[in-house]
C-alpha cells in the first residue's frame, strides 16, 4: 500500500514539474543556426541583431473592462450613497437594465424617487431611452425606500435595439449624472 501512495506521489509530483516547464517555457525561443566557417579570405557578415519578440495581444478582462476609476467610484460613494454601477442587456437587447448598490439611503434616495424620470443616452447611436410604463405593473424600475447593502435596479426600453453591447451611455436621474458606463 506504502509502496502504491509513494509512486502516486512520484507521478504527481512529475506531472506539477513537467506542467510548470510548459508553463514557463510559453515564451517563444529563438534558436540561431550555427555560424558558417570563414576562411580568412572570406569576411564575417555582421551579425543581425535578433529582432524583439512580440507580445500576444491584451486579453478582454470580462468585468474589469467595465469597472469605473477608484475617484469616480469614491464620487459616486460619498456624493449619491451607491456603487457597483452596472449596464447590461437584457431581453435579447430589448431591455437595458441599470443596476447599482446601495451604500448610503440617504443619499441614494434621490435615485429612487417617483417623480423624477430617469433617462439613458447613448451618443453613439444617438438615441435616449426612457423607463416604460407597464399596463398592470407600472414603471420597470425599483422606487422604495433604499436599504443599506442591496441591489437597485431600473430598465430602459430599446425597442430598436440601437443601443448594444460595447456601447457607451450616460445615465441622467435627476441632478444625478453618470457618464462613459459600459453596456456589458
Amino acid at each position: 500500500m506504502k509502496c502504491r501512495n509513494l509512486s502516486f506521489a512520484f507521478v504527481l509530483s512529475a506531472v506539477v514539474f513537467a506542467s510548470g516547464l510548459c508553463v514557463e517555457s510559453a515564451e517563444p525561443v529563438q534558436v540561431s543556426a550555427p555560424a558558417p566557417s570563414t576562411t580568412p579570405n572570406q569576411r564575417a557578415a555582421p551579425a543581425k541583431p535578433a529582432a524583439p519578440a512580440k507580445r500576444p495581444a491584451p486579453v478582454w478582462q470580462g468585468v474589469e473592462a467595465n469597472r469605473l476609476s477608484r475617484k469616480a467610484e469614491m464620487y459616486f460613494q460619498g456624493v449619491w450613497g451607491v456603487g457597483e454601477l452596472h449596464v447590461k442587456t437584457a431581453e435579447s437587447g430589448e431591455l437595458i437594465r441599470f443596476d447599482y448598490q446601495v451604500f448610503d439611503p440617504s443619499k441614494a434616495a434621490a435615485l429612487n424617487d417617483k417623480k423624477v424620470e430617469p433617462a439613458l443616452y447613448d451618443p453613439q447611436a444617438g438615441v435616449k431611452l426612457s423607463v416604460p410604463q407597464m399596463e398592470k405593473i407600472g414603471k420597470l424600475r425599483q422606487e422604495s425606500t433604499p436599504r443599506v447593502g442591496m441591489i437597485y435596479w431600473m430598465a430602459f426600453s430599446n425597442p430598436t435595439l440601437a443601443v448594444k453591447r460595447g456601447h457607451r451611455v450616460d445615465l441622467f436621474i435627476g441632478s444625478f449624472r453618470a457618464t462613459n458606463l459600459l453596456v456589458e
